[in-house]
């Protein structure tokens, strides 16, 4: 199982705080799982924002990070500040 975090706007666009998912064989890292969830359309296309960023087991990294059963995901749009 993975456990995805939706945060900030992803979150309201989606109407989801987080889903768990049964881990495919053919995911190998975070954006495999992202396109997955682009896939089901609608609203989950915001997670096509290319500012999208993510973490693995709260450790920012790259959508090429590899990932394994029991990890916890989290998609965030870009944070800026002033």
């Amino acid at each position: 199982m993975l456990t995805v975090h939706f945060l900030a706007r992803y979150r309201e666009a989606l109407n989801c705080e987080s889903e768990q998912l049964s881990l495919q064989t053919e995911w190998q890292t975070i954006d495999d799982v992202r396109q997955f969830l682009v896939a089901r359309n609608g609203a989950w296309s915001v997670l096509n924002d290319p500012r999208l960023m993510c973490a693995r087991n709260q450790d920012v990294c790259s959508l090429q990070e590899p990932i394994q059963a029991g990890d916890e995901l989290a998609l965030f749009p870009m944070v800026t500040g002033g």
